[in-house]
């Protein structure tokens, strides 16, 4: 069907105002404050179950006019016309999920400034993001609110059982009497039995080791974590030695990707064989014994061409088949640290714009609040994993075997 020649030039015309704005100074402020304005009053037709002026028996409420509300981002300070309503139903999510991590870098970088260690390109920015001066009196209130908000969520009580487990550590660095240092970011996930990844809590340590994962975890502890069953990290030695201590009751999973990478150092530069190809198809079985056998058959067909790399894989690799004991379904999410993997990526991408931190302080709180914000995505998504299969999978290995006849 052919549209009416009406709608090809309202589209038209909506692409050449677009490049036309694109051209023009502030072109991206003025386009994020449409959208987000766009982004509200659709919240608002969500809430009252109406459109503006729309007649409607299932209505919840009218709206009552706009408020003006600020709004700091990358691309400038905006004005935003908040909607209301005359029942006070309304209440957005835009300003408390995005700002938060907003704050925590304008907070970063405005901190750099004041303490005389900023460049000019620094100053650019946070000119840029604040919209107005500032002072080092509005940067400590700034950091004391969020820290305030962060904290309480990092030292929450842990009321649910969390069977799943994922660590990881990033390093940041940080300045320290005026010398750049790195620090370790030490980062826990969880997924309880409501299907869901949730976010257990981010640290700062001088360096990743078996002392400072190991506090990382008695404090998870203390908090109330408790029903892990599956612990899943690389083989850094000090987080496989914590885990074992903390946990004994978790199996650990050792990270088939980091693992894989690993095999790399016993293979010759360059290497282009299909060993690990097949290696890597290991983890597809649906069983251990599977794999074990298959195993069996890789090392029989690669010990004379690649004896180090056979002796090695040989030695270690039972630590990556832990996850065979989780039900099928699971296997995929759980044989490697990926989950991870987003929430680092967009570490990596907030961060590098700071460079350097300040401070400790300033890196922690960045690093929280962006991990704050997804996991409240996180949650509000659907279950990540559906646990009613591990329940099943745990009442069949633990129901009474048939005797023999």
């Amino acid at each position: 069907m052919t549209r009416p020649k009406q709608n090809n030039e309202t589209i038209n015309l909506t692409k050449q105002e677009l490049l036309r704005a694109l051209t023009e100074d502030d072109a991206l402020k003025r386009l994020m404050q449409t959208l987000l304005q766009e982004v509200l009053e659709a919240e608002m037709e969500e809430t009252l179950l109406a459109g503006k002026g729309e007649r409607t028996a299932g209505r919840l409420g009218y709206r009552s006019g706009h408020y003006t509300r600020s709004l700091v981002t990358r691309v400038g300070k905006l004005e935003l016309r908040v909607p209301q309503d005359r029942q006070g139903r309304f209440s957005s999510e835009l300003f408390a999920r995005y700002q938060r991590s907003e704050k925590a870098l304008v907070a970063a970088l405005m901190e750099m400034y004041v303490q005389g260690v900023s460049t000019r390109r620094v100053k650019a920015i946070t000119e840029e993001l604040c919209g107005h001066e500032f002072s080092a009196s509005a940067v400590s209130d700034i950091n004391q609110k969020l820290d305030e908000e962060l904290t309480r969520f990092m030292t929450r009580r842990l009321e649910e059982e969390y069977p799943y487990l994922i660590l990881d550590a990033r390093y940041e660095r940080v300045r320290e009497n005026g010398v750049g240092h790195s620090r370790a970011a030490l980062i826990t996930l969880g997924i309880g039995w409501d299907g869901r990844r949730h976010v257990l809590s981010v640290e700062l340590a001088n360096r990743e080791s078996a002392s400072s994962w190991k506090d990382h975890l008695m404090r998870l502890k203390e908090r109330g974590l408790h029903g892990v069953r599956l612990a899943a990290s690389d083989d850094h030695a000090g987080l496989k030695r914590a885990i074992m201590e903390t946990l004994p009751e978790a199996h650990w999973q050792r990270c088939y990707v980091h693992f894989l990478r690993n095999a790399l150092d016993y293979l010759p530069r360059k290497q282009t064989d299909d060993c690990l190809t097949e290696l890597r198809w290991l983890y597809d079985r649906h069983t251990a014994e599977e794999a074990r056998r298959d195993l069996t058959q890789w090392l029989a067909r690669w010990q004379d061409k690649h004896p180090k790399l056979c002796a090695w894989v040989e030695a270690n690799i039972d630590e990556t088949f832990a996850f065979y004991r989780l039900p099928r379904e699971h296997h995929k999410h759980l044989k490697s640290t990926n989950m991870l993997e987003r929430l680092n990526q967009e570490i990596k991408r907030r961060t590098l714009l700071v460079r350097i931190f300040p401070n400790e302080q300033s890196c922690l709180r960045l690093v929280r609040a962006l991990a704050v914000e997804i996991h409240e995505e996180w949650v509000d998504e659907n279950r990540y994993l559906d646990m009613e299969l591990l329940r099943e999978h745990l009442k069949r290995s633990t129901a009474p075997q048939p005797k023999a006849a």
